[in-house]
């Protein structure tokens, strides 16, 4: 799992291990759009931040990156690798990216490095885990390339404590096109 944890970039985005210097700038990011929480697993607006990101730093089976626009050298957001495992699999998730650079291709520029880097790190399968109610973040996966494989009913509780169900995407490596 080291591995997988580098300096990303590319025209539009840099990933870099996350680290406490990009909390407050991140806070800031989060900031900017509250009415998007409702729909995350976690609360990353007002009193909710400070847990949800504590959580992210310390699981152990998360590799996280603070997201950068390589152009303004902004922080514009997180993402996650999540459980890589000895089969080859590992999940891209509890991504935030704000709303500045959302609908510009930015989302795919990031997602190609995670997606490159983890089958460059002997990866075979990335996958995606939504919620049903995330319609942008579905069409996003899709747009990459992914095929939905499924839907988890009611497996997850959310901060707000909805019991949600999440749709299951996968992308293997000889499906990826960049």
């Amino acid at each position: 799992m080291d591995n997988l944890s580098a300096v990303l970039e590319n025209e539009r985005a840099r990933l870099e291990p996350f680290e406490e210097r990009h909390i407050e700038p991140f806070r800031k990011v989060c900031a900017s759009d509250q009415d998007i929480w409702e729909i995350y697993p976690v609360n990353l607006g007002g009193d909710g931040f400070d847990p949800a990101v504590e959580f992210f730093r310390t699981s152990p089976d998360w590799v996280n990156f603070a997201v950068i626009d390589a152009g303004s050298g902004d922080l514009v957001g997180m993402t996650n690798y999540i459980n890589p495992d000895k089969f080859g699999v590992v999940e891209i998730g509890g991504t935030f990216i704000a709303p500045i650079v959302r609908a510009s291709g930015f989302n795919r520029a990031m997602k190609k490095l995670l997606i490159e880097h983890a089958f460059d790190c002997g990866m075979h399968k990335i996958e995606f885990r939504v919620d049903t109610r995330n319609k942008r973040s579905r069409a996003a996966v899709l747009k990459l390339g992914a095929q939905q494989e499924g839907i988890l009913r009611q497996n997850r509780v959310t901060w707000t404590g909805y019991r949600r169900d999440t749709v299951v995407f996968g992308l293997l490596q000889d499906e990826w096109t960049g």
